[in-house]
């Protein structure tokens, strides 16, 4: 699947560069939402990351393929 990227002129969808595919090509449009966060989730994610980086200098996490690993052997 690839991105193309076009915008709304009158209310349809128009690419912002040529595009070959073929006649009665499906297609799909995904919108992309652009919000900002807030100064507060700002905030938030900025201490949630800090302390990530924290439980990881002190060694305080856990391994992704033996978590997953784990994981798939619960019944």
């Amino acid at each position: 699947m690839s991105a193309i990227k076009a915008h709304v002129v009158k209310g349809r969808i128009v690419l912002d560069e040529p595009v070959e595919l073929p006649e009665g090509a499906a297609v799909e449009v995904f919108l992309l939402v652009e919000d900002e966060p807030s100064p507060a989730e700002r905030a938030e994610l900025e201490r949630a990351i800090e302390d990530g980086a924290e439980d990881f200098v002190r060694g305080d996490f856990v391994d992704a393929r033996e978590f997953a690993l784990r994981l798939a052997a619960k019944p």
